[in-house]
C-alpha cells in the first residue's frame, strides 16, 4: 500500500513538473540539454567555475574557542536522546554532558571516509543545495520506512548534481517521500548531465589532485544515478576513495571541542561515514542566560580537518537508543 502511495505521488509530481516547465516556457528542456550543450560549446570553464552542491570545507570551521580532548575529562555523559523534543526538530538542552550515537550520511563524494586519529569539527551546512540537504535530514525523521542506504543515495545525486530529470526511479521515489513538490523544485539549478570522458579529462588537467577525484567521482555518480538500477554498492565504490588517506592534521586531534556559536560546545566520533557519536557539553551558566537552547543535528557537519576525508552530515536519529534510561542531569523546564 505504501508502494502504491509512493508511485501516485510520483506520477502526480511529473505532471507538476511537465505543467511547470510549460509555464516557464521549455525551462525542462533547457536543463536537459545541458550537459550535451557544454561539451560541445566549449563552456569547460564554465563548469570548473561552478560551485560544488555543498561547498563546506575546513575553511569555514571556527576554531576560536575549541578546546582539547582532555576537557571535561573524566565525566560521564547522558543520553542526548533522552532529552525534551524542540517544536521544530532537535532537543532542548540543559546544563551537563550529552552523547548520542546517531545516522550519518556522506557529503562529499570521490575522499576517504574517517580514518583513526582524523579531528572532526563543527560547520555550517553551505552551499547552492545546503537547504534542500537539510530539509531531506530533517524530513527523514518522519520516515523511519525510508532505509538510510536510500537516502544516502539520494543525497550523493545531489552532491554530484545530478538533474532531478536523471534520476532513476528509486531515487525519485526516495525524493517524493521526503520533499513536497514545491521543496523538489529545489534539486533543479546548478545540476549537471553526464559527461563525456573527453571533457572530463580536459577538466582534471586543470584541476589540483584533490579536485580531480572528487569532479571524476562525481561524473561516475551522476552517471549511476540516471541509469535506473545503480546500486548503493555500486554508487559507494565511487564516492569513496580506496587506498591510505592522508596523514591527520596534528593540529586538530581527534576529539577536538568546537565552540558553537550558541555557546555550548560539541565534538565528533565518527565510525564510518554513517555513524557519528556527538558529544555536547552545556555550561550551568550559559543556560543561566540562554535558557531556550535546542541542538538539531542537520544544521551542522561534522568537517574533518584533512581535507582527503569526507563531510559528515548529522541527524537527530539515535541509532541502538535504550528508552529505559533515565537521566542523571536535573533539567528544570
Amino acid at each position: 500500500m505504501k508502494i502504491q502511495k509512493k508511485i501516485t505521488a510520483l506520477i502526480a509530481f511529473m505532471f507538476y513538473v511537465a505543467a511547470a516547465q510549460a509555464q516557464f516556457g521549455g525551462l525542462g528542456k533547457k536543463i536537459l540539454d545541458k550537459g550535451t550543450e557544454i561539451a560541445s560549446g566549449g563552456g569547460l570553464s564554465k563548469i570548473l567555475k561552478q560551485p560544488q552542491a555543498i561547498t563546506t570545507s575546513f575553511k569555514d570551521v571556527n576554531k576560536t574557542g575549541s578546546k582539547p580532548p582532555s576537557f571535561i575529562e573524566g565525566q560521564q555523559p547522558d543520553p542526548l536522546y533522552l532529552l525534551p523534543k524542540a517544536p521544530g526538530g532537535g532537543f532542548k538542552l540543559c546544563a551537563g554532558f550529552f552523547e548520542m550515537t546517531n545516522k550519518s550520511y556522506c557529503l562529499h563524494a570521490g575522499t576517504h571516509g574517517p580514518s583513526t586519529g582524523d579531528g572532526y569539527m563543527l560547520a555550517p551546512v553551505l552551499g547552492p543545495k545546503a537547504d534542500v540537504v537539510i530539509l531531506i535530514l530533517k524530513n527523514a525523521e518522519k520516515h523511519p520506512e525510508v532505509k538510510q542506504r536510500s537516502i544516502q543515495v539520494l543525497l550523493w545525486a545531489i552532491v554530484a548534481r545530478t538533474r532531478f530529470a536523471d534520476f532513476g526511479t528509486d531515487i525519485k521515489l526516495t525524493a517524493t517521500t521526503l520533499l513536497s513538490p514545491q521543496e523538489l523544485l529545489m534539486l533543479e539549478g546548478g545540476a549537471l548531465g553526464v559527461l563525456p570522458a573527453g571533457l572530463i579529462a580536459k577538466a582534471k588537467d586543470q584541476l589540483p589532485p584533490a579536485a580531480q577525484s572528487v569532479f571524476e567521482a562525481e561524473n561516475n555518480i551522476r552517471q549511476l544515478a540516471a541509469s535506473g538500477n545503480a546500486s548503493y554498492e555500486e554508487m559507494e565504490k565511487y564516492a569513496m576513495l580506496a587506498g591510505i588517506a592522508p596523514q591527520p592534521d596534528p593540529e586538530v586531534p581527534s576529539g577536538i571541542w568546537s565552540l558553537h556559536p550558541d555557546g555550548y560546545y560539541i565534538r565528533y566520533f565518527p565510525r564510518g561515514y554513517s555513524v557519528t557519536n556527538v558529544q555536547i557539553y552545556v555550561p550551568k551558566e550559559l543556560i543561566n542566560t540562554k535558557p531556550d537552547l535546542v541542538y538539531d543535528g542537520p544544521k551542522g557537519i561534522a568537517c574533518p580537518a584533512n581535507v582527503g576525508s569526507q563531510r559528515l552530515a548529522q541527524t537527530n536519529e539515535p541509532l541502538n537508543a535504550d528508552y529505559s534510561k533515565k537521566l542523571k542531569t536535573i533539567c528544570t523546564p
